[in-house]
């Protein structure tokens, strides 16, 4: 009997502690959403710690007009020192390379830290034999079709974005990203014909030009298919780099690797170039340009791969946008009219505002899936933006 009332005197206490419990499960159902919501929300900056975004970001916008400017500026030298001599395209790319990779391995170390898998090494491998495959097309493209054309045929590698609304898209992002291409395509045909030069240009007004001024000849759209085809190949190596590495420090670790790659991949190219000879060159002896040589590996292979990092993770801005055109597109008035090249401002504002809006229309998918996500990829990079700052190299 007294087990009997000892028991059912417990049995209301039982009853008490299921309760609290449930009302504790409760409490935490609804404390739990507002805990993750805020620990993945975007950190909040209070407004007496600095300025508006824009302002914060204006200068890593210079960093990235100057970075573009220099290698603007170091392929322009590099077309007068070829134009000039007549020396192997490919053979100076490769005696490029060799430097340019030896800097990329010292500022990197890929051997230190985490190891690295094969599922990044192989491809990285394979990336480096298409940005050998990039420099050859590009190096012969700029030769024959000149550093304005050379430098907007680049922007082709937006029809990769055309590619992947057809592959992923909807009907209405189709027929955009076709009407883009068309655009795309009609830009080239048009500075394929001259537009963008004083000389042929159905809007220059000039009668005749200076003795001095460089005239560079009309080429059909045939001719445009190596520095077209480059711009391709240097946007799928920069997609295979952008989905192997999916953290900043992995991607210049794993960048190192693709150049030294593709300098192996060049070295039987070039040796094969300097056996039978330039068809181009005039003498035996090619006179030897250092600002050319230098120019080229600071500027244009190792400085501009850390700017368009940069511009990538800090500002949002991929090479193949109308934004990143904008940039190019003024550096590349400063040169013409620097180096007194054959050009024509109307022409060749026409042309690239044709060129922006075939590339706006061919990358309005991925443009849509950006501002989608921005929200989570900020939530995800709270802790990188304090780190990727900190040194260029590492």
């Amino acid at each position: 009997m007294p087990l009997f009332m000892g028991s059912s005197t417990q049995q209301p206490q039982i009853i008490t502690e299921t309760e609290q419990l449930k009302k504790l499960n409760s409490v935490e159902k609804k404390l739990y959403p507002a805990f993750v919501s805020k620990m993945m929300s975007p950190r909040q900056i209070p407004e007496d710690r600095g300025s508006s975004p824009h302002f914060r970001h204006t200068p890593l916008q210079i960093i990235h007009i100057i970075g573009n400017f220099l290698r603007i500026w170091s392929i322009y030298s590099l077309y007068r020192y070829l134009s000039e001599t007549g020396a192997s395209v490919v053979l100076f790319l490769f005696t490029c390379l060799i430097p340019a990779s030896i800097l990329f391995l010292i500022l990197q170390k890929p051997w230190k830290g985490r190891p690295l898998s094969n599922t990044q090494v192989v491809p990285s491998i394979i990336n480096g034999g298409i940005t050998a495959l990039y420099f050859v097309l590009w190096g012969k493209g700029l030769k024959s079709c000149g550093p304005l054309r050379a430098i907007l045929a680049e922007y082709s590698g937006a029809v990769l974005g055309v590619l992947s609304g057809v592959l992923y898209g909807r009907k209405g992002h189709i027929w955009k990203k076709v009407g883009g291409l068309i655009a795309m395509v009609a830009s080239f045909y048009f500075l394929s014909q001259g537009w963008a030069m004083a000389t042929y240009s159905p809007f220059s007004f000039k009668d005749s030009l200076d003795d001095e001024v460089q005239t560079e000849q009309v080429l059909g759209i045939k001719e445009m298919v190596l520095p077209i085809f480059a711009g391709i190949l240097s946007a799928l190596r920069r997609v295979i780099a952008r989905r192997v590495s999916l953290k900043n420090q992995l991607k210049r670790r794993l960048n190192a690797i693709t150049i030294a790659s593709a300098t192996c991949f060049l070295f039987p190219v070039a040796m094969w170039d300097m056996i039978i000879g330039s068809p181009s060159s005039t003498s035996d002896k090619v006179p030897f340009s250092t600002w050319a040589f230098l120019s080229t590996i600071l500027f244009g292979v190792i400085l501009i791969f850390y700017v368009d990092s940069i511009a990538e993770e800090r500002l949002h801005m991929v090479f193949s946008s109308p934004r990143h055109l904008m940039v190019a597109g003024g550096c590349i008035i400063v040169m013409e009219i620097v180096y007194n090249m054959d050009f024509s401002l109307p022409g060749f504002l026409i042309c690239c505002l044709i060129l922006g809006f075939g590339i706006y229309e061919a990358t309005s998918l991925e443009r849509g899936r950006k501002d989608s996500f921005q929200t989570s990829d900020l939530s995800n990079g709270m802790l990188g933006d304090e780190i990727q700052m900190s040194s260029l190299p590492t």
